[in-house]
């Protein structure tokens, strides 16, 4: 059984073991499929900043109990915050801050991500020095489609996918599984689930963060990665072609055009997705990928901070929530965006939700790798003044 294990009854959500040298992360909200609320986000953030500044502590690994590593945030607390301004403001801002600190962290980090991993819930897995996935492993961002746009660091980790590869699965929602995740660089290994716990518990014996012995350990269990015939990722020249023009509808345009081709059935379900996405959701997320090309890790997490609070403070359109109702709380699949069409969404009105805040309203990344830590909501402008981020 684990030494020392630092968890409260009342903090069930997510449990934080120390055995040894080695500290595990359990994402426990099973019938929530381990979605990300704020309770989640302070917990992991919290055993994370303890972990590092532990000389005791080697290795980190993650993993989440049930069928699903995690589907990524809580969209119901998202909609039921909707009539409240900036009411989910804080736990956006730690979630944000917490991305940059997982992808620098200082201790080797293992994520074992079996099952759903999807959105903010993949940004517990992918920046990790070794991702293992498994045959039961569903990836997928699917943001735009809900009238949201590719947060927790994807506008970094898409925009730097071979081709025009991030484009596809940022605007498409396309799903990627454990092989594919492998192939694509999403994940660094591929192990069948029924050696999971068996990887696990050699993990925690080896007892030590070094990397080239976690490495060994891994691919003890892991195999070789041959991709399925029907792989989207072997449709790369394609997604090229379609997935590099200017703008949505050119995109869409091109799209359409490939699927009239022998061979190209696969293209029809995807095409038909892309057009009941959010038009607004589409946009946002196209150019926020793009402009993560030329960003750094930090520009990114800033620049998806600005889009999440303004998309939620509905500042030129209200899909996000119109999103969740047809997805999640009514479960119609019929929604009706504002703007409806692709048009009707005006770049100038895009402008608006990239402009910068105050500089004080901005994510606060520390620069300075000794103060690393720096930087947390309560020492923000938002907790410290009680002030809302408009943009100065």
């Amino acid at each position: 059984m684990a030494q020392g294990v630092v968890k409260n009854p009342d903090e069930q959500v997510v449990l934080g073991e120390e055995i040894g040298n080695v500290r595990l992360v359990t994402l426990n909200r099973p019938r929530q499929l381990n979605v990300i609320s704020s309770k989640v986000v302070s917990l992991l953030a919290e055993y994370l900043e303890k972990w590092e500044k532990d000389d005791q502590a080697k290795l980190v690994i993650v993993k989440g109990v049930g069928r699903a590593f995690s589907a990524g945030g809580d969209l119901k607390m998202f909609y039921d915050g909707r009539n409240s301004k900036d009411s989910c403001l804080e736990v956006v801002y730690r979630m944000y801050w917490l991305c940059h600190h997982i992808h620098t962290y200082k201790k080797t980090q293992v994520a074992l991500a079996h099952g759903i991993t999807m959105g903010g819930g993949a940004s517990l897995m992918v920046p990790l020095k070794f991702s293992v996935v498994t045959e039961k492993t569903v990836f997928s961002t699917p943001e735009a489609s809900i009238g949201f746009h590719t947060d927790c660091g994807f506008s970094f980790i898409h925009s730097r996918l071979p081709g025009h590869l991030g484009e596809f699965l940022a605007l498409t929602g396309a799903r990627l599984n454990g092989k594919e995740l492998v192939a694509a660089g999403l994940a660094t290994h591929f192990v069948p689930s029924e050696k999971l716990p068996e990887l696990e518990k050699r993990l925690i014996g080896l007892n030590t963060g070094d990397e080239i012995a976690v490495k060994s350990a891994i691919e003890e269990f892991s195999e070789d990665v041959q991709l399925d015939g029907q792989s989207v990722l072997n449709k790369q020249s394609i997604i090229d072609e379609c997935f590099s023009k200017e703008t949505v509808a050119e995109i869409i345009k091109s799209f359409e055009a490939e699927a009239g081709k022998e061979g190209n059935g696969w293209i029809g379900p995807v095409l038909k997705g892309l057009k009941k996405s959010s038009p607004t959701g589409l946009k946002i997320t196209l150019r926020s990928v793009r402009e993560g090309r030329e960003q750094s890790l930090a520009e990114c997490l800033k620049k998806e901070f600005r889009l999440t609070i303004n998309i939620l403070r509905a500042i030129i359109s209200a899909d996000i929530y119109e999103g969740i109702r047809a997805l999640t709380i009514e479960k119609d699949n019929a929604p009706k965006w504002d703007p409806p069409t692709l048009d009707k969404v005006d770049d100038d009105k895009v402008d608006l939700v990239f402009q910068p805040f105050g500089e004080d309203l901005e994510l606060q990344i520390p620069e300075n790798e000794n103060c690393r830590w720096d930087g947390k909501y309560e020492n923000s402008a938002y907790a410290t003044s009680q002030v809302t981020a408009e943009a100065k």
